[in-house]
């Protein structure tokens, strides 16, 4: 029973994750969480994001280095986020640092992010933070996944998520009211922080994209998610009881920003503004091709081979692999723009070096040449293309038979001169996809794996068209079909 002297405390919880620069959304965002504040008393409404706000397929947020995310969320509203492995590993800390130092009026909280340099949290970011709300003390805490080798390389150790949030909660919990984890973690990594810890109230989830119709509750912990890209808004409405100091009321959903839901004018101007300073950006000339490069998904093509080529020299490799379904188109002759290579090789994809058996290599080769490998839809991993297609090489050559039954169809590789030994390791140089299992499983079981970073493939392949060299042995082809040949 609730003292009548003791009235419920109220508090609005707005929140969102994983947009990856969905700014088509953000004006429906911005005029639903403005809707709601006109709702509510002010200090009683919260709105946070937790984490992948900003991608860089996105001409505006590629090419206004994120800028446009940060006054896009500045405008509506946001009063902290949490740092998402596209925040973390698609921009260098010092581009991210700046970038946040100079247009964010939020704070960015990391709670298990260590600049190795210092052994302490990054000075533009926030180990943790307490806010007022309605009389109540509100904690948050943020987490973001452990791509340990990955941040490593870029001058970060990003320490268990678990652990951090077990620390921050001694800290914390005695100076607060509620306390919220912000967790880029996804929904097993939320259950399982909700089933082992003691002390959160809530949980805002994201990373996996699931979406949360309702709060799960498990051990007393409310967990929340409203899903990716913008489709929905996360709302929770909370009543607290100080006397008995806990929550005795907690009622969340996900809100549909569908095509007829009120927009925010201001935000459109600042799309507009962003979309024009970004395309001005990417109209940066990469080189002036003589000739056009063709591409395709489901068999050889010269910016395949490219694109592989790079790979193999970038690594300074043996053999170059990747997959056709990296580029989403050809390019015409003439100028070519940063803007136009965006186009045609969003994903933030890295390269990377490995070991691998010559058996492991042939499985991969066989499978590329089946329809369902080829026509695989891919989730995830930086993948932002439509199908897998077929694996384009260089530093090999290919003789093989489409006639004859799938895993069967080749019948020689070359290494150089040299025929492939099973048995063999080889140096490869290929993309950090593969090493994750998409795509082909055997190229997952490489061996001595280098990532890397900062470097996407979009930055190899800029390299190897200013290369007319590059360009003509391109058009070598490396797979024969003897079938194809003898008639």
């Amino acid at each position: 029973m609730t003292g009548l002297s003791e009235p419920l405390q109220r508090l609005v919880i707005l929140h969102t994750n994983d947009l990856h620069s969905h700014f088509e959304q953000m004006p429906k965002i911005s005029a639903y969480f403005d809707r709601v504040r006109r709702l509510w008393p002010a200090d009683q409404v919260l709105t946070l994001d937790i984490g992948d706000h900003m991608d860089r397929m996105r001409p505006e947020t590629e090419g206004t280095n994120a800028i446009a995310n940060l006054e896009i969320m500045n405008a509506t509203g946001y009063e902290a986020m949490v740092v998402g492995n596209n925040e973390g590993l698609t921009f260098t800390p010092d581009l991210l640092s700046a970038v946040v130092k100079n247009h964010a009026r939020f704070p960015i909280i990391g709670s298990n992010i260590i600049d190795m340099a210092t052994n302490q949290t990054p000075e533009w970011m926030q180990v943790s933070l307490i806010l007022e709300k309605s009389g109540l003390q509100i904690g948050l805490i943020g987490v973001t996944a452990a791509y340990q080798i990955y941040y490593e390389l870029l001058g970060w150790h990003v320490t268990d998520p678990v652990e951090a949030v077990e620390a921050q909660i001694r800290l914390l919990r005695p100076q607060v009211d509620i306390l919220i984890v912000m967790s880029h973690l996804g929904l097993r990594m939320d259950q399982r922080m909700a089933e082992e810890l003691e002390g959160i109230d809530v949980i805002l989830g994201g990373h996996t994209h699931h979406v949360l119709e309702e709060p799960l509750l498990l051990r007393g912990t409310y967990i929340c998610a409203a899903g990716k890209y913008g489709q929905y808004a996360g709302h929770i409405e909370l009543a607290y009881d100080s006397a008995q100091r806990r929550i005795v009321e907690l009622h969340g959903r996900v809100v549909p920003m569908t095509a007829e839901h009120e927009e925010d004018s201001s935000v459109i101007a600042l799309l507009d503004h962003y979309r024009i300073a970004g395309a001005a950006a990417l109209d940066e000339e990469v080189t002036q091709l003589r000739q056009p490069l063709r591409l395709d998904w489901y068999g050889e093509s010269p910016l395949g081979n490219l694109l592989a080529a790079g790979l193999r020299r970038w690594t300074s490799a043996e053999i170059g692999l990747v997959n056709s379904g990296q580029l989403l188109q050809g390019l015409k002759e003439g100028r070519l723009t940063k803007g136009r290579l965006l186009d045609i090789c969003p994903g933030p994809i890295n390269p990377c070096r490995l070991l691998l058996s010559g058996a492991d290599l042939l499985q991969a080769l066989e499978e590329s040449l089946i329809g369902e490998f080829m026509e695989k839809p891919i989730r995830g991993f930086g993948f932002r293309g439509e199908v897998l297609g077929v694996l384009c090489v260089d530093g090999i050559t290919v003789e093989l038979d489409s006639s004859r039954a799938p895993y069967e169809r080749i019948l020689a590789v070359h290494v150089g001169e040299k025929l492939l030994e099973l048995d063999r390791d080889y140096v490869v140089g290929t993309i950090d996809m593969f090493t994750f299992g998409s795509g082909y499983l055997s190229l997952s079981r490489g061996k001595e794996v280098a990532y890397m970073l900062p470097e996407f493939i979009r930055d190899i392949l800029a390299s190897e068209l200013r290369d007319e060299e590059a360009i003509a042995q391109s058009q070598s082809m490396r797979f024969t079909d003897l079938n194809t040949s003898a008639s």
